[in-house]
């Protein structure tokens, strides 16, 4: 494939998931930064309820996370070998799963233990908006729905950003630590709307999981990892915001 058409497959794949959340959070941040209220009683909500009517607030979360693994679907149909390991080009070749499920599980406390200290100082700086994970009113769908869009978001993300970037920057001649670098700004970028606090902590993760994925080549643990921290953060929400409601921007 000549290098014209693999950037312009690139510029489709990351136009349909996220390079457009990228774009729309650089634009949100903007707002923020210019908005009269201070940004660190500004308030965003990664879970919200997109219904006043229980059972279309579960349709809509059901197809908004359906809807989110479709540029996945897209880059496993692109690096789609004909011979096994069939997404060997992502990552992924079925072998030492455990292994990799305990590497990523050790990922969890070298990323969400920083990170958790990292927003405990931006909120105290100003750097973060409060962060509200789980928006959802509690129903009996409403913890299946959080570990589903757990699931979505590491999905989405390492297919795309570690996975997918990193075949098509190798293919057109990229050396390791300019992916590494461009992937990581991409990921921060996506965050930014949570202020300029998640574009650092996003940056530094980017670079550690983008490090140990060129060295290994192995998509599992990073999938794992990030699962479990988002899993944690979005279903642990409710007990911490009572427990600390200051670091949510919550009256105590």
């Amino acid at each position: 494939m000549s290098r014209t058409r693999t950037w312009w497959e690139i510029a489709i794949v990351l136009a349909l998931g996220l390079g457009q959340s990228a774009v729309y959070a650089i634009v949100q941040i903007a707002y923020r930064l210019t908005d009269e209220t201070p940004l660190g009683d500004q308030t965003a909500t990664l879970n919200p309820s997109r219904s006043d009517r229980e059972v279309f607030d579960l349709i809509y979360q059901l197809l908004s996370i359906g809807f989110g693994i479709v540029p996945v679907l897209l880059v496993c149909f692109l690096l789609w070998q004909d011979r096994r390991p069939r997404l060997g080009a992502l990552g992924l070749d079925g072998t030492r799963p455990a292994r990799d499920i305990g590497w990523g599980t050790v990922l969890v406390l070298a990323i969400g233990i920083p990170g958790l200290g990292l927003y405990l100082l931006g909120r105290s700086l100003g750097w973060f908006v409060a962060v509200n994970p789980a928006g959802l009113d509690a129903h009996w769908w409403t913890i299946p729905i959080l570990l589903l869009s757990a699931a979505r978001a590491s999905i989405q993300e390492e297919f795309v950003v570690l996975g997918y970037l990193f075949a098509r920057l190798r293919g057109l001649g990229w050396g390791p630590w300019p992916i590494i670098i461009a992937t990581s700004v991409l990921r921060a970028s996506y965050h930014l709307y949570q202020g300029p606090g998640a574009f650092v902590g996003n940056l530094a993760m980017g670079l550690l999981f983008g490090w140990l994925f060129a060295r290994t080549g192995r998509l599992l643990p990073f999938l794992v990892a990030h699962f479990l921290i988002d899993a944690t953060v979005f279903v642990g929400y409710p007990w911490v915001a009572a427990t600390w409601p200051a670091l949510f921007g919550l009256p105590g």
